[in-house]
């Protein structure tokens, strides 16, 4: 009959067991710890977060309206060059076109105006319609339903 023995290495393999549930059992705690460390951090500051964020939003918004009704009144306001019987409204990719002369019978000179307030900066098409006009990129066309436009520089 064969003897039975005991593994004389099942006390150590409990113990490496426990150690290993231990261990698993602290990384578990330490997880929902800090899951609630953060989540408490989150309540306290997200209300301070979000109000920033709706203060930048609404001073941003203020600044584009302000900038809107400047484009609109500026031909009304003190110091505006041009004469402003003498401009169109153009809105985008400039704000207007002022055809100097034009009131007096002949056009002596074609300018494209941009108004900008505060810090504001010419975009990218603004940047790029500017270098076309300063390196006298700019042409005459008449077009007529039917016909092929002329161009004439």
């Amino acid at each position: 009959m064969a003897a039975m023995t005991a593994s004389p290495n099942l006390p150590e393999f409990l113990l490496f067991i426990a150690a290993i549930c231990a261990l698993a059992l602290l990384l578990v705690l330490g997880f929902l710890a800090g899951r609630a460390a953060g989540r408490s951090e989150a309540r306290r500051e997200l209300p301070d977060i979000i109000e920033g964020e709706r203060n930048d939003a609404v001073r941003r918004s203020r600044a584009v309206l302000g900038g809107l009704a400047a484009e609109q009144l500026a031909p009304w306001l003190p110091g505006f060059p041009w004469d402003p019987t003498e401009l169109r409204f153009v809105g985008k990719p400039l704000d207007f076109i002022v055809f100097k002369g034009a009131s007096r019978g002949e056009v002596e000179e074609v300018v494209f105006v941009e108004v900008k307030t505060g810090s504001s900066a010419p975009s990218r098409v603004e940047r790029s319609l500017r270098d076309a006009v300063l390196r006298g990129r700019v042409s005459w066309s008449q077009w007529r339903p039917g016909e092929i436009a002329t161009t004439r520089s």
